[in-house]
């Protein structure tokens, strides 16, 4: 059988227009509304509702994931809550979607899960980390009048406890390329298209151009697809994929899947859909990164040279013959590489901002990026500290790069007396306004310990990504 090529996707600063977040496990895949839950220490959560009425100091842990908007909105309602209750202070984590949920699964296991907390259709899971919100909307510290019964009723369970307030909605779209419809005489989507009109335009873009009429199929995709399918049989409301407890399926014959799922099944088999070997992974977490090419033998992708570590499931390959190392990095022979950037507010730094950052040029912090496997730069002398003590500074950014900021976060600590959170999201999420650029992060291209492959040309990295070579065969061919 062929070796069909998996090409996984980080997206960053080399990825043009990734945005937002993506599902990359079915657990989590499939949110039908978006909520915040509080966490489920009684204590906490009653000191919580007692911040209005007492000055004494309180500190909460507060968590999400999501783009760049919802972390500037969010932070936005925080900083203004503290205005208005200065004796509260809401320390604040945001990540991409998968680091999200793997933050958290750490924190359920350890029993120390934030305070507040953002939760999607897979809420069940974690019912003995949330506290019902009825007391607090009966004493009016939670403030409902002004949401309607049926919006706060999507955060209800059957028994009609508050499990959280919803923050938004998410749905299912199909977006498609006008012009190339146009170009194939296809007709454009109506707002009563149907399946088979779905599976005729895919059809005829197929014979159109040569090339796959849908894009692709993720296992997240897929579940949108059974998911949408089912609430659209019977009247309207009759069936729903899951329960309304999301104890188990909202439907009883699992026949009512088999046209989706033979529709899928012969498009695919027709090349009209790509199979997950013909598919491209896109994800912001280098663990996802990593955990992908693992799983799949066939399978190729990118990620620092930071955090590639000690696997032997996975292997960095030569690119032109020249080894995956921080020395031929900084000499320039081997060639694939990106900045690692620090981004500041357009407006200036804090003065124990800007402490930090010296500490991560210094001969010191240079010397730990270099210890770390990332590329150091030209460091500028010893740390000599500015004199700001005493501080919190808020990191967040990309996780190839969180391992080494870890470090450079408790080596600084120790020796400066502020404190550093580093929060792991993705590149977009780091991003404000200036950019000042610091050192390299050299980009291992990686491929499952199976592959025989151990050499790629620059040449043929690009064809795999534009989909030129899809097979192991075309490669070693070469």
């Amino acid at each position: 059988m062929k070796k069909k090529i998996l090409a996984a996707l980080l997206s960053g600063t080399m990825i043009l227009g990734m945005t937002g977040c993506g599902n990359s496990s079915n657990e989590e895949s499939a949110p039908a509304a978006e909520s915040t839950a509080a966490a489920a220490k009684t204590e906490e959560a009653a000191s919580t509702a007692a911040a209005e009425s007492t000055d004494e100091p309180i500190t909460l842990r507060m968590a999400w994931w999501g783009s760049q908007t919802r972390h500037d909105i969010t932070v936005q309602a925080i900083e203004l809550y503290e205005s208005e209750h200065p004796n509260v202070t809401i320390e604040y984590e945001f990540y991409s979607f998968d680091d999200y949920f793997t933050k958290l699964k750490t924190l359920v296991a350890s029993d120390q899960v934030w305070d507040i907390f953002q939760l999607g259709g897979n809420f069940p899971q974690y019912m003995d980390k949330i506290y019902y919100l009825n007391d607090f909307i009966d004493s009016g510290v939670v403030d409902v009048s002004d949401i309607s019964d049926s919006y706060l009723k999507i955060t209800q369970d059957t028994d009609g406890n508050q499990i959280g307030l919803s923050n938004g909605l998410n749905t299912y779209g199909i977006a498609y390329d006008v012009d190339l419809f146009n170009e194939a005489g296809v007709p454009l989507p109506t707002e009563d298209w149907t399946w088979d009109d779905f599976k005729s335009a895919a059809e005829k873009i197929h014979e159109y151009t040569g090339d796959f009429g849908v894009s692709g199929f993720t296992s997240s995709e897929f579940i949108a697809g059974c998911s949408t399918y089912i609430g659209q049989q019977g009247s309207v409301g009759q069936y729903s994929f899951f329960n309304l407890d999301l104890t188990g399926m909202g439907f009883d014959d699992p026949q009512m899947l088999t046209p989706y799922i033979q529709m899928r099944a012969d498009s695919i088999k027709n090349e009209v859909y790509p199979d997950a070997g013909a598919s491209a992974e896109i994800t912001n977490s280098t663990a996802v990164m990593m955990q992908t090419v693992e799983g799949n033998a066939s399978a190729i992708g990118y990620m620092s040279m930071g955090s590639l570590g000690k696997n032997d499931k996975i292997k960095a390959v030569q690119i032109n013959g020249v080894d995956a190392t921080p020395a031929n990095v900084s000499n320039g022979s081997y060639v694939v590489s990106r900045p690692f950037n620090i981004v500041t507010k357009s407006d200036g730094v804090s003065d124990a901002a800007q402490d930090f950052i010296n500490y991560i040029l210094s001969d010191e912090g240079q010397a730990i990026v270099e210890q770390e496997d990332f590329i150091k730069t030209d460091a500028t002398g010893a740390y000599e500290s500015n004199g700001t003590t005493g501080k919190t500074i808020s990191v967040a950014g990309s996780s190839s790069v969180t391992p080494v900021m870890q470090v450079l976060a408790e080596k600084y600590e120790a020796v400066s007396g502020n404190k550093v959170e580093v929060n792991q999201s993705d590149s977009s999420t780091g991003v404000s306004s200036a950019i000042d650029g610091t050192c390299d992060i050299g980009i291992a291209v990686i491929v499952n310990s199976e592959n025989t492959v151990t050499n790629l040309t620059l040449d043929q990295v690009g064809q795999i990504y534009k989909g030129e070579l899809t097979e192991w065969s075309q490669v070693t061919a070469q």
